[in-house]
């Protein structure tokens, strides 16, 4: 209770600071909701949805939704490196646009090259004009691994071929906070796989700033707003997992929210694509899931509006949001019986029995206790 008391000061400190300053953009927040067929009930929908991911009391609602309408005030710089451009589009790719697209469209936006309009020099004369007019206020989010073999020539960019690290690092030096969007720019992503030939690196490997990894290939959009909707309220980084992530967005295993979980503890397996068992929603682990070495909040937030996500749409987990996941998660379709550090690969036909169900070590631990629960019951 203290600790969120403290939090909500700071909140408080931090929007009342935000009100002092002129707006970037033209046209306020509630207008665009207005525009766009969004009530006030909806927004305040949307902002106690938004509390709850970032897992604070409902309280901060009120406070979610007065950084919302203050978000003009946030100048935000958005780098595209080597990357796919999955994780733009799995923010503002929607047939019907949902508050948080409306958000980074209101959002003071000042470089994005998947967006804006400009291109050749007049872009990076609006880039160098947004660095020099917000310099130590504005919000830098990279998207993309950083080439740095052969002194980063595999990745030059604009009119001036200007390497990509040279570009990071120059963006970065001045900004408040950064935001590393999806695996690519949080871990290296698929650009750093073996043989890496480019010398593809993370964006926190190459610059000397502390940075936020909102990981995943691509991350879920609501891990995306719900960081720059902290930021905004508090003017500071969210508490961080041992790589970097957000606590209240990748503190869980895939594995101890998905749905199929039932079946993984009843050691009800699919064996096949396609086979029975694939049809009545067993456990996918035999089939490669990496669940249960995977931290992220995809079984509760889903993608696609929150309708579905990978395991619920029939294949398993990747653990595209891990470090080196391309490499360390291989054989996508196929447990890691390869690696015997990960001990619940060697135990999958035994899962769910009394006896051998012990041998699941840490993985397998709420299923075991589960077991032992039943037996002191009976």
């Amino acid at each position: 209770m203290d600790s969120h008391a403290a939090l909500f000061e700071l909140g408080q400190k931090r929007l009342a600071e935000l009100r002092k300053t002129k707006p970037l953009r033209e046209g306020s927040f509630q207008k665009k909701l207005e525009q766009n067929g969004f009530t006030r009930r909806d927004f305040m929908i949307w902002s106690a949805t938004i509390t709850s991911l970032l897992a604070l009391p409902l309280p901060f609602s009120t406070m979610v939704a007065e950084a919302a309408e203050l978000s003009d005030r946030v100048p935000l710089i958005w780098l595209s490196l080597a990357e796919c451009t999955g994780c733009s589009e799995s923010l503002v790719r929607s047939t019907t646009p949902d508050i948080s697209t409306l958000l980074f469209e209101h959002v003071s936006l000042e470089y994005q090259e998947v967006l804006m309009a400009a291109a050749g020099d007049q872009a990076e004369e609006n880039l160098d004009n947004a660095m020099k007019a917000y310099k130590g206020k504005y919000l830098l989010a990279a998207e993309g691994a950083v080439p740095t073999a052969n002194n980063g020539t595999f990745l030059t960019l604009g009119s001036q071929a200007e390497t990509g690290i040279s570009l990071i690092k120059r963006v970065a030096a001045d900004a408040a906070a950064v935001i590393c969007v999806g695996t690519c720019s949080s871990y290296g992503g698929i650009q750093a796989a073996r043989p890496n030939p480019t010398g593809a690196k993370s964006v926190g490997a190459v610059i000397d700033r502390p940075v936020i990894n909102v990981a995943g290939c691509p991350p879920n959009p609501a891990n995306i707003t719900g960081t720059l909707m902290y930021y905004i309220m508090f003017g500071r980084l969210p508490a961080l997992d041992i790589f970097n992530r957000p606590k209240w967005a990748y503190g869980a295993r895939v594995h101890d929210n998905c749905e199929r979980r039932g079946h993984f503890d009843a050691g009800e397996f699919v064996t096949e694509f396609g086979d029975d068992n694939a049809k009545q929603g067993y456990c996918l682990f035999k089939m490669g899931c990496k669940g249960p070495y995977t931290y992220n909040n995809c079984p509760t937030e889903r993608f696609n509006s929150h309708t579905s996500w990978p395991v619920l749409a029939g294949h398993g987990c990747i653990g595209c949001s891990e470090p080196n996941f391309w490499d360390d998660m291989a054989d996508f379709e196929k447990p890691l019986s390869r690696q015997p550090v990960h001990g619940l690969d060697a135990t999958a036909d035994t899962i769910g029995a009394v006896i051998l169900g012990v041998t699941a070590v840490g993985i397998g631990a709420h299923a075991v206790s589960s077991i032992f629960a039943k037996k002191v019951e009976e």
